[in-house]
């Protein structure tokens, strides 16, 4: 008796057997965190802060047999699209560092040479003109410090902002892995697809033989007619035709795998077989997937820190309306030597001597033409904005689980209504084919059961094939994809024929 596993099986806490088995079953730990498993943001913005981009050109080894995990690793490292996101990661990781340094006081080497010539007032009886012209070279040499000690948490908002956009980006190049990674599961069960179609439309060509054999021999034994021979030989070459198409099409999605793992195009690609998976039943409910969902999806925790960073400008913009105190100093090394244009030339003394000088520095604008409160409308406006794009990032989630959710359950029963067909239909064949050869059935009958198990086989497929990818944007659409240590929806598997 064919078991048939609960319709609601494993809808909340996996993504498909496969994927979990296939996905990091032998993933490099090079690919960990920055391309490969998705972990927290606070890590991936640290590993593209901090580690080099790896190669770029993905190359296939034509007699290796590649695992999906294998296949994502090289796509999330080649595809340009992940590349810029790492680079824009890296961007906001370094734009955050700058901000950083403004808690740290400036120190500056400072060297001037130069020379001056100005009038100076002088009493007439020792100056007849009442002036003299002096001439004074310098040389100076020091060094300058100068610190902000206060300047009520501007300094602050600006490096809370600069934190929270590189979250962002870090969270913007999670999302573009997981959506280098879904493009990849995609043409790879497009490959599985093509493949057991190719298998379905190798047992229907052997089935129209099956049934011109026996047409030829009920021919032969005075039982049929020639028409019916015909008839069946009609029925082999449809089939022979049927599955030419079905090898170039899987030779088409070899192209399109290695397209999308970012290798050249070519056909020569070979992929592990598909495992067998657990039935056990792991029901969740859509509400644990939408949680699942608005926890897990990276774009929307970037949503979450674009807000975060927006609130910290505006701060920024308020923190203005106060006034900054800074500490600066400046020691040096001044030389000069200094003349008078008397009639006699006299020169001044010559000196070489250390020189400081130190003091805090107020600064606080009354006035500025509305400058200040046009920046904190323009801040505050942002921050309206950012909440209204989160607000309808979460609606789109949302929807998009709910829809995921329903193709995936449609899918399973699906694919469960398929398995059954196609029991009926073999049965119905093999008996219609019995019947003909005793003469209690005409050809008409056994092509009939003949086009019900052809249809019932590519049904079948069709079936396995929506269930997979189903599953996988289900995982796509809740975030688990790639996710680093957490069980994802599962597509359950049923036996094939």
């Amino acid at each position: 008796m064919t078991h048939f596993p609960n319709p609601h099986l494993s809808v909340g806490r996996r993504l498909s057997t496969l994927v979990i088995v296939l996905l990091f079953a032998g993933v490099p730990g090079a690919w960990a965190q920055c391309t490969g498993p998705v972990g927290d943001l606070a890590e991936a913005a640290r590993c593209t802060a901090h580690r080099h981009l790896p190669g770029l050109e993905a190359k296939i080894d034509p007699e290796h047999a590649y695992t999906l995990s294998e296949l994502i690793g090289m796509a999330e490292s080649s595809n340009p699209q992940t590349r810029i996101a790492w680079e824009q990661a890296r961007q906001a990781a370094e734009a955050a560092g700058a901000v950083r340094s403004e808690y740290l006081p400036h120190l500056a080497g400072l060297a001037v040479l130069g020379n001056e010539k100005f009038i100076n007032p002088f009493p007439k009886p020792l100056a007849p003109a009442g002036f003299t012209m002096v001439e004074n070279p310098s040389a100076d040499a020091g060094l300058a410090v100068s610190y902000t000690i206060l300047d009520f948490g501007q300094r602050h908002a600006h490096l809370e902002h600069a934190r929270a956009i590189q979250l962002a980006a870090a969270g913007h190049f999670q999302r573009e892995n997981q959506d280098v990674a879904f493009g990849v599961v995609t043409a790879y069960y497009q490959l599985v697809n093509a493949q057991e179609t190719l298998a379905a439309r190798s047992k229907i060509l052997e089935m129209e033989r099956a049934t011109q054999a026996a047409a030829e021999a009920q021919l032969a034994n005075g039982r049929a007619t020639l028409p019916d021979v015909l008839d069946a030989r009609a029925g082999t070459a449809r089939a022979e035709y049927e599955m030419e198409a079905a090898i170039g099409g899987e030779q088409a999605a070899r192209v399109n795998l290695r397209e999308a793992v970012g290798a050249e195009p070519s056909d020569q690609i070979r992929i592990q077989s598909l495992t067998e998976e657990d039935d056990s039943d792991r029901t969740a409910s859509i509400t644990a997937l939408l949680e699942t969902a608005q926890k897990d999806r990276p774009d929307l925790a970037a949503l979450v820190e674009r807000l975060q960073g927006s609130q910290q400008n505006l701060k920024a913009a308020e923190s203005t309306y106060w006034p900054t105190v800074e500490f600066a100093a400046k020691g040096s090394v001044l030389s000069i030597w200094p003349t008078v244009s008397k009639q006699d030339g006299s020169s001044l003394g010559d000196t070489t001597q250390f020189v400081w000088n130190a003091g805090l520095r107020i600064h606080w604008d009354f006035f500025d033409g509305g400058l200040r409160r046009s920046a904190v409308l323009a801040r505050a406006s942002e921050q309206r904005q950012a909440a209204e794009e989160l607000r309808a990032g979460q609606d789109e989630v949302t929807r998009a689980t709910w829809m995921a959710f329903v193709q995936y359950k449609t899918a399973l029963r699906q694919r469960q209504a398929a398995h059954a067909l196609l029991t009926a239909a073999e049965s119905s064949y093999a008996s219609s084919l019995d019947a003909y050869h005793y003469g209690v059935k005409n050809l008409i009958d056994l092509e009939h059961a003949e086009s019900q198990l052809a249809e019932a086989r590519l049904a079948d497929v069709e079936a396995h094939s929506s269930l997979l990818t189903s599953a996988a944007n289900l995982g796509y659409t809740t975030g688990t994809l790639l996710r680093q240590g957490q069980e994802q929806p599962t597509s359950p598997e049923v036996p094939t024929k």
